[in-house]
């Protein structure tokens, strides 16, 4: 079978969010187990570790974006080489559909947090999920996706 789509590997149930931990969901788990779709973590691809520090998008004055960890760190590079390397990996494969993990700072789609390490969201986009959009590939979050 060929696989029909990408999903954040933390929703296939691998420990890779920033915690250690995952964020398994069912629907895309069995489309892993099914071929139907290859796991990805972008922050992972990009070399950060697990667990790492958490990390959120912040927006200068001028509008450029950093990826800033909560200790200070800037890990743009990082965001921006994972995205790449999931965007290399779905054009390989013919993938033209994402299920990414909402609110994330690489898989985000409309609402991501705002930056400020406080738990409130802002309309945004994660570095991954943009890359992707901007290169015609549908995203979807797992709260978006019903098994269809």
């Amino acid at each position: 079978m060929k696989a029909v789509y990408i999903v954040s590997a933390c929703l296939a149930g691998k420990n890779c969010r920033y915690d250690g931990k995952n964020s398994r969901n069912e629907a895309v788990a069995e489309l892993v187990r099914q071929g139907k779709a290859i796991p990805v973590c972008p922050e992972q691809l990009g070399g950060l570790p697990t667990p790492r520090c958490p990390c959120e998008i912040v927006k200068s004055a001028d509008g450029s974006i950093r990826v800033m960890s909560r200790n200070g760190r800037d890990c743009t590079r990082e965001f921006y080489d994972g995205a790449e390397k999931v965007l290399t990996i779905a054009r390989t494969h013919g993938i033209r559909k994402a299920i990414l993990k909402s609110k994330s700072p690489s898989c985000g789609c409309g609402m991501i947090y705002d930056g400020t390490f406080s738990g409130k969201l802002t309309e945004g986009y994660g570095i991954t999920a943009r890359l992707l959009l901007d290169n015609q590939i549908d995203v979807l979050t797992e709260n978006d996706f019903a098994g269809s």
